[in-house]
């Protein structure tokens, strides 16, 4: 399974991405590291970066989910993912349910301005913080995953993670196991 966290900068997307990837001896993939540097520049002068700019950076990171959903392997990829369409852009197609489940991390916009105000030299400057704000769009009913509640300290928060990773994955294979089979 490829877990991919979610959230606008400062949800904690990169620590808790790197502690759910320990816990479960997986792949951690930053995806702040992916990022093309003229998309790097354009943030670090407080330019949003729009959809066309992220598209080399999205397909970098599904080439990379795509490669560990093929094999297999656990993954953690930390990516903001703020629109349902880099979400579809990063599953693989044909990856099987519950391969690559994306889970969002809920924290209060006050928590994440102080959070960025904290982190000095980042590349991502706080006063882009309402533009990213404006751009999520929740996971919807229809996609593999959940959001959790993200103000918890870390240990909870992973418990949380992977509980709501595991439910799309065993709700993923309940579905396979009901479907019957070709003959």
């Amino acid at each position: 399974m490829v877990i991919v966290v979610t959230g606008p900068a400062g949800a904690g997307k990169s620590r808790v991405g790197r502690a759910v990837a320990a816990r479960l001896g997986a792949a951690f993939v930053e995806g702040d590291g992916h990022h093309p540097a003229d998309s790097v520049a354009r943030m670090r002068a407080g330019v949003p970066v729009g959809g066309a700019e992220r598209a080399p950076w999205l397909a970098t990171l599904a080439a990379i989910i795509a490669a560990h959903a093929a094999a297999g392997t656990p993954a953690v990829v930390a990516c903001s993912a703020l629109r349902r369409a880099y979400r579809d852009a990063l599953r693989p197609a044909g990856a099987p349910a519950g391969a690559v489940v994306f889970v969002a991390l809920a924290v209060p916009a006050g928590v994440l301005d102080a959070r960025l105000s904290a982190r000095p030299g980042h590349f991502f400057p706080p006063a882009l913080l309402d533009s990213q704000l404006r751009a999520w769009e929740p996971l919807a009913a229809d996609e593999p995953g959940g959001t959790v509640d993200a103000g918890a300290p870390v240990d909870v928060v992973v418990d949380r993670v992977l509980a709501a990773a595991r439910a799309v994955a065993g709700a993923a294979a309940g579905a396979a196991a009901d479907s019957p089979s070709p003959a």
